[in-house]
């Protein structure tokens, strides 16, 4: 987890990063209005409008980071490095829907914590609703070749 942590960080600091210069420009050229603000920092400070727009666009980048790093292998770079895998535990597919109610009942990550009562599955609480498990890995298994 502080792996990804650390890897959804940088995601979300690029991603800020990208809406900040984007505003910036747009509002030293005009084209959105400058409200009598003097510099366009300023602005982006005081509205509440800009602020929900730059965190919006983070999360989603952030979400996105995991829901396509499990949708694409099974693994985010932190998983991979511990050799850590989700699979189904049902016959359906990996869809966008169940990885969504995955990364949402992760509850950042408190979801997990449930590994520690649960003796007899061993399942956090978002594999559980997601029907999904995470397994350790072999190092042969864990070659992105044998995907």
């Amino acid at each position: 987890m502080v792996y990804d942590t650390l890897v959804a960080t940088a995601v979300g600091m690029c991603a800020a990063m990208v809406m900040i210069v984007t505003l910036v420009i747009m509002l030293k050229n005009g084209a959105l209005d400058l409200q009598g603000y003097a510099e366009p920092a300023d602005l982006i400070q005081a509205s509440s409008g800009y602020k929900l727009l730059i965190q919006t666009w983070v999360g989603l980048w952030i979400a996105g980071f995991f829901l396509w790093f499990w949708r694409r292998g099974g693994q985010t770079l932190g998983m991979r490095a511990w050799r850590l895998r989700i699979y189904s535990t049902v016959e359906e597919p990996m869809t966008w829907p169940r990885l969504f109610i995955r990364l949402v009942s992760s509850l950042g990550g408190l979801g997990t914590l449930l590994v520690l009562i649960d003796y007899k599955n061993k399942q956090s609480l978002q594999d559980r609703l997601a029907k999904t498990e995470v397994l350790k890995l072999t190092k042969e298994a864990n070659d992105h070749k044998s995907w």
